[in-house]
């Protein structure tokens, strides 16, 4: 079940009365039953069988946050190591384990040895990178004191289970969200105006920026580079940016918006990243639940900048070629990884030999930086996006090869990718004065607009609608 489909409207247009209904009798544990056997309907229309899994990992961490309650010192220590080593077999399992039996084997092949290796045909969950990571949260956050005390099982299960949430983010805290479930969502809490503006203006991002770049332009070029010139490959790579900016941004948009509608509160998770002067701001503004998960749960206990710079530098390449890993079992990832981390701790070595400015710096100054780290980002995203490190080859090899007409490139194209990047430079809160706007609207308006608003969005955009993006990861 996709975001902007009419099938999840229909389940969300059931869902949302009785949520609010149960809420507003004070029926708090049949409001979170309700909830949670709506994420694993949701759940279960990609794999029934799947939702065994998602069930045993809130289970998991359920009884690890009681033994945690329970222990003290050597023991808790080590059951929570115990727990975090659980989630992380779960997850290396399903999503690396062919990928460590096939790279095994071509190891054996390189140096003259043939072994037939057992390879088990294994189904990825979707969704299992979120919900793993979240689960971690949970022990973690315990296990820190941020979260006062383990929780009952039914407010484990509406954590990880949370079907806006579930499979492509953003990484919810345990400690910002379990908080949330203490008293009944009220009213008075709902930020309608903006939840509206967020699920419309995401569903603009992906069914009309996302879905023509990716089917018109990236697509196309990815899949052959040798086919085409030099100038659709450099417009495919902008493309590219734009694309996986508007469609991840707007899962979030929506998944936040849809959650603000029943009451919750999700963390912001992109912040106009490409307008980011250093890569170390870059990681500030894209992904923002994903790098600031990395930073406290893998950066800081890895060591984060203490110890000396050089093992701040591994700490940081590490870090990213982990975070490259979490995406995808293959070395595309990896050197995805390796080239931001790399670059980093570059970036904190050299200035770390320059004078620190004194006052604002120079505008030129500024725009040289974002365009560098804008073009960093572009050229590592040819390797995330690429089939493989072949494919990715061909299309740096064709960026350079100046000998092809363009066949591929249009002036709509140009238009959404020069409406991508725009929009990385409006003001900040911008849609925080929609939000002002719309609240003189009534409730009733409100609606009708948003509705008139999607079905104008739909009409537009192409026909069905593509996976998101990190579906994948």
């Amino acid at each position: 079940m996709i975001f902007p489909t009419l099938n999840f409207l229909l389940f969300y247009l059931v869902v949302w009365p009785v949520a609010w209904g149960l809420a507003l009798l004070r029926q708090h544990t049949l409001h979170k039953l309700a909830i949670i056997a709506a994420s694993y309907f949701f759940y279960c229309v990609w794999n029934w069988k799947l939702a065994f899994l998602l069930f045993a990992s809130v289970v998991l961490n359920f009884a690890a946050g009681r033994l945690i309650d329970a222990t003290r010192g050597g023991t808790r220590l080590w059951t929570v190591r115990l727990a975090v080593a659980a989630n992380l077999s779960l997850l290396g399992f399903f999503k690396y384990y062919g990928w460590f039996v096939d790279s095994l084997g071509e190891l054996l092949r390189s140096v003259g040895m043939t072994r037939e290796l057992p390879m088990l045909e294994v189904v990825l969950p979707i969704g299992i990178s979120f919900f793993t990571f979240q689960g971690i949260s949970y022990i973690v956050d315990l296990h820190r004191g941020d979260l006062d005390r383990s929780r009952k099982l039914i407010d484990v299960m509406f954590f990880i289970s949370f079907f806006p949430h579930l499979v492509a983010g953003p990484i919810v805290r345990a400690a910002s969200f379990l908080p949330q479930l203490e008293t009944p969502p009220s009213p008075n809490r709902v930020f309608v105006g903006l939840g509206m503006i967020l699920i419309v203006w995401g569903v603009f991002k992906k069914a009309i920026v996302a879905n023509y770049l990716a089917v018109q332009l990236v697509d196309k070029a990815f899949f052959d580079p040798t086919a085409f010139g030099a100038l659709d490959l450099w417009f495919a790579v902008y493309g590219y940016a734009v694309q996986i900016y508007c469609d991840f941004s707007a899962y979030s948009d929506i998944a936040i918006g849809v959650a603000a509608l029943l009451g919750y509160r999700f963390q912001r998770n992109f912040d106009q990243p490409y307008r980011a002067e250093r890569l170390r701001e870059f990681w500030r503004r894209w992904h923002m639940s994903l790098s600031s998960w990395l930073r406290d749960y893998l950066y800081i206990p890895l060591g984060g900048n203490r110890g000396g710079e050089l093992r701040t530098y591994r700490n940081l390449l590490l870090t990213m070629v982990l975070g490259g890993i979490w995406h995808g079992a293959a070395w595309k990832f990896v050197v995805w990884g390796a080239l931001h981390g790399g670059v980093l701790a570059a970036e904190r070595w050299i200035e770390s030999l320059l004078p620190k400015p004194a006052g604002v710096e120079p505008f030129w100054r500024r725009v040289v930086g974002v365009l560098l780290v804008f073009h960093f980002v572009c050229f590592c995203w040819i390797f995330f996006r690429a089939e493989d490190m072949t494919r990715a080859g061909e299309m740096l090899a064709g960026l350079l090869d100046g000998s092809k007409h363009s066949t591929l490139l249009t002036r709509f194209h140009v238009a959404l990718i020069a409406f991508g990047l725009a929009i990385q430079f409006t003001p900040s809160d911008t849609l925080q004065r929609a939000d002002r706007l719309v609240r003189r609207l009534s409730p009733w308006s409100l609606g009708a607009l948003a509705g008139l608003a999607i079905l104008l969005i739909e009409a537009i955009g192409g026909d069905g609608a593509a996976p998101f993006i990190y579906f994948q990861f």
